[in-house]
């Protein structure tokens, strides 16, 4: 059996090298260290033109003004990452902030259309 206190596998609890950056773990990803913003954008940009696309069609569907709602929210959202592309500085600040904007944008969405589908299949049924 080996001693722990000298086992030299990089991931071993005991191996001295806690402080060197692994870049499997999420929040080391290239996305979110090094990217220069740019594919968050154009990701961003399909995910609320697809969103608003299928809100704005839905927008005579009960209850009346929630596709209207969350696709203004959509298009505010998708504004935010424009400007957080443009007035963040610090690079890995800017990163994150792009995709929490844009899982907010998929959230709110997503959110949106189960509720209408909800309602909808209710007033089907009854």
């Amino acid at each position: 059996m080996s001693d722990p206190a000298n086992d030299p596998r990089p991931g071993s609890p005991v191996s001295g090298n806690e402080s060197r950056r692994d870049p499997t773990r999420i929040t080391q990803q290239p996305a979110l260290t090094t990217s220069s913003g740019r594919s968050w954008l154009v990701l961003g940009g399909l995910l609320a033109l697809i969103a608003l696309v299928v809100l704005v069609l839905s927008i005579a569907l009960p209850p009346a003004g929630l596709a209207f709602g969350a696709a203004i929210v959509v298009f505010a959202l998708y504004a935010m990452m424009i400007i957080v592309q443009l007035v963040v500085r610090p690079p890995r600040r800017r990163l994150v902030l792009l995709a929490v904007c844009m899982l907010a944008m998929a959230a709110v969405a997503f959110g949106a259309i189960l509720v209408i589908a909800w309602t909808a299949a209710g007033a089907a049924s009854a």
